[in-house]
């Protein structure tokens, strides 16, 4: 039987100012920051999570806040664009928040479904659309209600140096499904029913460069470690290069690059955000492994503010 992972476990990105950061997705898309701690491998910098009440796998997107750092390059072996998905019927009211908060978007059309199309402070391209499938959010925050609120990711759209590659190893290796071709786009379709619909665009685009502003990496749902050392085994059989295990606190992660360029992870469900703090905390205060707690005090004398804050529009 072909080894199929359920959709996107989470993606992360490079962005500058980390309040700013926090003011986009917090203050303004509504998202929980279900998680402060750092980069393990440069505990000077942080690690953002945003995600729904409980930071549920398919609903994260993570952050390293390169303050002053040079801006990316969007291109190839990149993804090009985060979708997020909203209830049905709600476009509306995003439409009035974003206008609210002067943050220009765009309408478009995509496979039948209407996408609005806006860029982050620091140049991520993000998208929302709405759709029936999902379960709501039960978090609200800074005048997103509930069943307004993003329910976690719609999907990506994946720029590669080798498209057929790139689409060859999401059918035959992740296991998704191909759904549709559009223009210059090809749709699958994972198990999920959020962060399930993966567009990848058929022409090769300049390579990207990495910076502010550009997704480091998007990581695939394993379902607990026996099926991530299964979910090795598999990969590793088609050829990639693929890490030992990683230990990331929240989850656990192995690492390769599919031949269009994409760094691709594979992700555990388990833990979870609540593993060192409780559902009802998650996000609070700067959590650290315990190998770095000796040295709070520094790190929290260099990381500049990140504080979730309800905003104030923009008159």
């Amino acid at each position: 039987m072909q080894k199929q992972t359920t959709g996107i476990h989470h993606i992360t990105a490079i962005v500058g100012n980390p309040q700013e950061n926090v003011d986009f997705y917090a203050g303004v898309l509504g998202l929980r920051m279900v998680k402060k701690t750092v980069n393990f491998d440069d505990p000077g910098t942080y690690h953002l999570y945003f995600g729904d009440d409980a930071g549920s796998p398919g609903s994260i997107i993570t952050f390293f806040p390169w303050p002053n750092a040079y801006q990316g390059r969007l291109g190839s072996g990149q993804v090009g664009i985060t979708s997020y998905v909203v209830p049905e019927k709600t476009l509306g009211f995003w439409e009035e928040r974003l206008t609210k908060f002067k943050i220009t978007f765009e309408k478009h059309t995509r496979f039948g479904e209407e996408y609005l199309e806006l860029h982050d402070p620091h140049g991520l391209n993000v998208e929302l659309v709405a759709r029936k499938a999902g379960k709501n959010s039960r978090w609200s925050f800074g005048g997103v209600p509930t069943d307004k609120a993003i329910k976690g990711f719609g999907g990506a759209v994946l720029l590669s140096a080798s498209p057929e590659k790139t689409m060859k190893t999401l059918e035959e290796v992740m296991g998704l499904k191909k759904m549709a071709e559009e223009g210059d786009l090809v749709r699958f379709q994972s198990t999920s029913d959020i962060g399930n619909m993966i567009d990848v665009k058929k022409i090769a685009l300049p390579r990207g460069q990495m910076g502010v502003g550009t997704v480091h990496h998007i990581a695939w749902r394993a379902n607990d470690s026996d099926d991530h050392k299964e979910w090795r085994e598999h990969v590793s059989r088609f050829g990639f290069g693929v890490t030992p295990f990683k230990d990331r606190q929240y989850f656990d992660a192995i690492y390769f690059r599919e031949d269009g360029g994409i760094l691709f992870e594979i992700a555990t469900d388990p833990p979870g955000f609540a593993y060192d703090e409780s559902y009802e905390t998650m996000g609070s205060k700067l959590m650290l492994p315990s190998w770095l707690e000796e040295k709070r005090e520094s790190i929290e004398t260099t990381l500049l503010p990140a504080i979730p804050r309800v905003l104030e529009e923009d008159k």
